[in-house]
């Protein structure tokens, strides 16, 4: 037993003590085959030589045969007796080396993986686990894999989740972790894209998530992780369990100390009859010294306790575990799910269902929802290093409404239309539309009036700011700036949304809609984050682009008094006013989409059925959902505008992520879009993705606000338009000429 106390010590690590072990097992059978060898060959000799003392004895007397022959057997007795024990001890030792090699044996991992069919990914780990020195099982079904786990009840079970169609990866799981809890499972995910949401797979009882990467090293490395974390921690608590089970079932007093000999667990007897069956009197001692910071620490959390900090949703799960207190089981069973849905940070991101077998869908969601895969390149992506554009010194701008040349008047002469077609205006403006829009905007609503500055500084402001858009950007330029800008102001005219917002309101919606994507690069946060961009780290992959926006805009305003349209304003004024502004630019990030949606649902669109309009319209944080709600539509209304202009938008920002997707394959990054590859891609499947996941939920909650029918018959108009290419299979804007 020296052997393993010694290797346990001295080689801590399963591969240490593995060699340690043969190498002593193989050390100690060389030696005792050679003794054994030995001893045979001096038997061999001592017997012949008896033998033939035997025989030379007979030759002489009786008295002397006899006793010769005495001495001679019991000299082979002795021998004999010997040589049994020799073997004796030598069979002895033997079980012993045999039963440290299956007491090393028990401590290395065994890893089962069931995989529908070998690949890559199945022969990556086969090699990761003969690397780690990990005894693996393979099977192939549900069965063999159930009747293989049973068997040898794995440490780990891999389970391949990327074919469905073999067998049900979720409840193989589900059985498994009635007996063993250390799980982790391949999912059929490309390396460049995420999960919008792993509680399905930990609902199902999986620990851990691998995306798919076949290479051998990443294999033996997420090996090594699994037995360094999730594994070790498992067997420390299967260790304190049986621990805790020996001392529970002890008929005698138990005392645990410390090295210092101070009590830190005493276990009285169970043989006291006054004690309750079952219960344990433990008592935790802390080091000495420590009576006063205990006592502290007791109060501070009796004053926490006390203290009405208490937030809405832990109310709401306070008063679920009052319920359950007094409900029947299925009831009980039924609010612990609710629980676990409370508890969760996810409350709004959905999960999808039949959506997210559609390529399209999920490239959408991956590259909108997501802030990418937050891993360095070591092609960081430079941008924004440059200073914000200043006001050129060669445009031509209109002195003031009255100075706007009648070609670009007359354009511009339906803009309260929905139908306003704002691609003539970036023609007659040659793409300075968002200037002379934003003049006639701002003029209707009284914007000047209200920030007291002169028609001048708003002119020069609208010009600076439009002059930090890149007109380079196929869709995110100044004209999708002057497009957000029109739907805003014309959802602003609706009767219910005048009834919710007061004029600051509606000013603060006008200027974020003209500054929501200033200094816009043309490419995702998704991609900014995984280039490791300069705004990506300032922002820390969080909203980087909508950040930037918001922080730019005031930048620019500030900076210089000619365009500073806050100047005159009162200090509390400007800082409601800002604080409107950052919110509803921040709004516009896809991430939470549908956390504004459901918000906007639940607190406005259900509660208008059953009480006063006035009532929730005047709310402060109601205004702030509608306010949002409002911008969030215009950003995003291009599905909801007349056939042509759609058309129009839906190539522009096509063209946009195509680029994306080009410059991504260049430098070598995570290609966040893949449908969106110019060579391959379907427009038409594009939109009606884009318009079944995000756009359709959203106008119907909006529409039910701000009655809106002629946007829901453009956007039912669009969709068929759509649908009628795509059955056509055809990938093109538009049908070919006949």
């Amino acid at each position: 037993m020296f052997v393993s106390c010694f290797c346990r010590f001295v080689f801590p690590s399963c591969l240490g003590c593995f060699f340690f072990c043969h190498f002593f097992v193989v050390l100690c059978f060389a030696l005792f085959i050679v003794l054994f060898l030995v001893f045979v060959i001096l038997c061999l000799i001592f017997v012949i030589f008896c033998l033939v003392f035997v025989v030379f004895l007979s030759f002489l007397s009786d008295f002397y045969h006899l006793s010769y022959v005495v001495v001679v057997f019991s000299f082979l007795l002795f021998h004999v007796l010997l040589y049994s024990l020799f073997c004796a001890s030598f069979c002895y030792y033997v079980m012993i080396l045999l039963l440290e090699i299956c007491a090393w044996s028990s401590l290395f991992l065994q890893v089962l993986l069931v995989f529908a069919k070998e690949d890559s990914q199945s022969n990556g780990f086969c090699w990761a686990c003969e690397k780690a020195n990990f005894r693996c099982s393979m099977a192939r079904t549900p069965e063999s894999a159930l009747e293989c786990f049973l068997e040898k009840h794995h440490d780990l079970v891999i389970i391949d989740h990327r074919h469905s169609r073999h067998f049900d990866a979720e409840a193989l799981c589900r059985i498994c972790h009635v007996v063993v809890s250390m799980l982790t499972c391949v999912l059929s995910l490309r390396p460049d894209r995420e999960e919008a949401s792993v509680m399905p797979l930990i609902n199902a009882g999986f620990n851990r998530r691998y995306v798919e990467n076949a290479n051998m090293m990443a294999c033996y490395n997420e090996l090594l992780q699994l037995e360094h974390g999730e594994v070790r921690a498992q067997f420390k608590l299967r260790a304190g369990n049986a621990i805790f089970t020996a001392l529970e079932q002890s008929q005698e007093a138990i005392e645990i100390t410390s090295e210092d000999q101070v009590i830190q667990v005493d276990i009285q007897s169970s043989k006291h009859k006054d004690r309750r069956k079952g219960s344990l009197d433990v008592r935790s001692t802390t080091s000495r010294g420590s009576d006063g910071s205990s006592q502290r620490r007791h109060s501070s959390m009796a004053r926490i306790h006390s203290m009405t900090i208490e937030a809405p949703i832990t109310k709401v799960i306070n008063i679920i575990n009052a319920a359950q207190e007094s409900s029947p089981m299925p009831v009980a069973e039924a609010l612990d799910r609710v629980l676990e849905i409370l508890r969760t940070t996810e409350l709004y991101s959905p999960q999808l269902g039949t959506k997210d077998e559609d390529p399209h869908t999920n490239d959408l969601v991956g590259g909108l929802m997501t802030d990418g895969l937050r891993r360095l390149s070591g092609n960081e992506y430079i941008f924004s290093t440059k200073q914000p554009h200043h006001l050129p010194s060669h445009l031509t701008t209109p002195l003031s409404l009255n100075d706007i040349p009648p070609r670009i008047a007359q354009t511009m002469e339906n803009e309260d239309s929905w139908d306003f077609d704002i691609f003539n205006l970036e023609a007659a403006t040659m793409k300075r539309p968002l200037t002379y829009l934003g003049l006639k905007i701002f003029s209707r609503f009284g914007v000047c009036e209200f920030l007291n500055c002169p028609e001048a500084t708003l002119r020069s402001w609208l010009q600076v700011i439009e002059a930090n858009y890149h007109s380079s950007n196929s869709y995110h330029n100044s004209s999708h700036a002057a497009d957000v800008l029109h739907a805003t102001a014309y959802f602003l005219c609706k009767e219910r949304v005048k009834q919710s917002l007061d004029p600051i309101d509606e000013v603060a919606a006008l200027i974020a809609a003209t500054v929501h994507d200033v200094d816009h690069p043309g490419r995702t946060n998704s991609f900014l984050c995984n280039a490791g961009s300069e705004l990506a780290i300032l922002y820390n992959d969080t909203a980087v682009l909508e950040s930037h926006h918001a922080a730019l805009a005031f930048q620019i305003t500030t900076r210089d008094d000619k365009c500073n349209i806050f100047k005159n304003i009162e200090r509390n004024e400007y800082r409601t006013l800002r604080q409107a502004i950052i919110d509803m630019v921040l709004a516009t990030e896809m991430t939470k989409h549908f956390e504004h949606v459901n918000k906007f649902v639940n607190s406005i669109n259900k509660p208008l059925a059953a009480e006063s309009v006035k009532s929730i319209l005047t709310s402060p944080e109601n205004r702030i959902l509608v306010k949002r709600m409002l911008i969030k539509c215009a950003d995003i209304s291009n599905p909801c505008r007349p056939l042509e202009l759609c058309i129009e938008w839906a190539g522009r920002i096509s063209e946009e992520y195509f680029a994306q997707t080009d410059e991504e394959k260049r430098q070598g990054l995570p290609v966040v879009m893949p449908v969106f590859d110019r060579n391959t891609c379907s427009i038409p499947k594009s939109q009606i993705s884009f318009i079944d996941y995000f756009i359709t939920d959203m106008f119907d909650a909006w529409d039910a606000f701000a009655d809106l029918p002629n946007l829901m018959q453009h956007l039912d108009n669009n969709f068929k338009y759509w649908k009628g290419l795509d059955e056509r299979k055809l990938h093109s804007l538009r049908p070919p000429p006949e």
